[in-house]
């Protein structure tokens, strides 16, 4: 590679298949990291060159597509994937090449690789803060419905967990095809309407989340007493189903369009000015966004983008994000995060009912894991 050649890095974000619609959000967000940074310079005086492909919410195509950038395309970073069958796909072949990927996505936690900087909300960053918010809100009563892959049964776990912790009980734990249509939800209705929880706690994911929402909808229920929560419904969701479907129903995440802060604001009008008006931005966009000037910074005092000497500076490296200032636990890989609540209000947009205000240690083993004890994990917080 010449002095003054581009910086090369892999893009792994589905713009087609079941999870097209939140993926393209990732892939917006990287896209104007990217452009933000070589409009400032780029790099050590070197531009950022996007390698983009569509894995098509495949997990079998982002394994190759990602041996395709690390081998053919020889790049050494990739930012990308979000179910987690995609990533636990593609964080072999990045071990075996020695490259480092960026995965922006809330998941499940149990898992570590020195390969892979994980910035989305681990289960102690936003599991635990949701099912709090919903204990004290609507009742401790669960119904579980998810799509059929990791992600939803360990979820279930660790939620299950936490409502035995409060003396509630799980009434039932249902699973749909990833392609789920609207009869598969045929059954989990009768549940809703036999065994009336408090609460339907929801990993359905991609495009069938909008008719889950519709098929509650047109059941007839209230969620200002039975709400559908969630860690996997976002603004890329919301935008496909009508407002009045998804008002009043709860979600879990570091950051939300709505959220108002300065650097949030500059971050949501400079996303839409780019990729227009109507475009969702969410949690996931905002990890994706902020991962890759975390990698930028981490760069620039490297002088490099070579894996084993940028993971040091990547541990050191601060950036102020739309959500708060965030950076990576030098233990494990993953970043210390902002936790929200939010309900959806009559116009489809999330409204924040519960902040705590803190930034969270990353504790993706659930080492702690009480809802009692959550207050003394200030200890590894920073209040903003």
């Amino acid at each position: 590679m010449k002095a003054n050649d581009p910086w090369r890095v892999g893009v792994l974000f589905s713009q087609t298949g079941v999870t097209a619609a939140v993926e393209r959000t990732g892939l917006n967000g990287t896209l104007l990291a990217i452009g933000e940074i070589n409009e400032a310079g780029g790099i050590l005086d070197r531009p950022l060159e996007p390698i983009v492909y569509d894995p098509g919410s495949l997990p079998k195509i982002y394994r190759s597509l990602a041996e395709r950038l690390l081998s053919s395309d020889r790049v050494k970073l990739i930012f990308g994937c979000y179910m987690s069958n995609s990533r636990k796909m593609t964080i072999p072949v990045v071990e075996a090449f020695r490259g480092l990927l960026f995965y922006p996505t809330a998941y499940e936690g149990f898992e570590y690789s020195p390969n892979c900087i994980y910035t989305g909300a681990s289960p102690n960053q936003n599991s635990l803060q949701l099912a709090r918010y919903l204990f004290e809100v609507y009742g401790n009563r669960f119904l579980m419905i998810g799509s059929n892959y990791v992600f939803p049964y360990e979820s279930n776990r660790i939620i299950t967990d936490l409502v035995v912790q409060s003396r509630g009980k799980v009434l039932d734990e249902i699973y749909v095809p990833l392609d789920a249509g609207t009869d598969d939800f045929t059954k989990t209705i009768r549940l809703i309407e036999k065994l009336k929880p408090d609460v339907i706690f929801s990993t359905v994911v991609g495009r069938a989340t909008p008719l889950f929402y519709r098929a509650y909808h047109e059941a007839g229920f209230d969620p200002a007493t039975m709400p559908i929560a969630s860690l996997t419904t976002s603004e890329a969701e919301v935008a496909d189903m009508p407002a009045a479907i998804a008002e009043g129903h709860i979600t879990g995440a570091p950051f939300f369009e709505t959220l108002g802060t300065p650097a949030a604001t500059r971050f949501v009008q400079a996303y839409k000015a780019r990729f227009g008006a109507d475009a969702p931005v969410t949690a996931c966009a905002e990890a994706a966004y902020f991962q890759v000037h975390l990698a930028a910074r981490a760069m620039r005092r490297a002088g490099t983008d070579d894996p084993d000497r940028l993971m040091g500076e990547v541990r050191e490296a601060e950036f102020d994000a739309p959500q708060g200032r965030v950076r990576i636990d030098r233990e494990n890989n993953h970043a210390f995060l902002w936790p929200r609540v939010a309900r959806l209000d009559a116009a489809g947009r999330f409204q924040t009912v519960w902040n705590p205000g803190v930034r969270v240690k990353p504790d993706p083993y659930c080492v702690v894991q009480s809802l009692d004890d959550w207050s003394a994990d200030s200890l590894h917080q920073t209040r903003g």
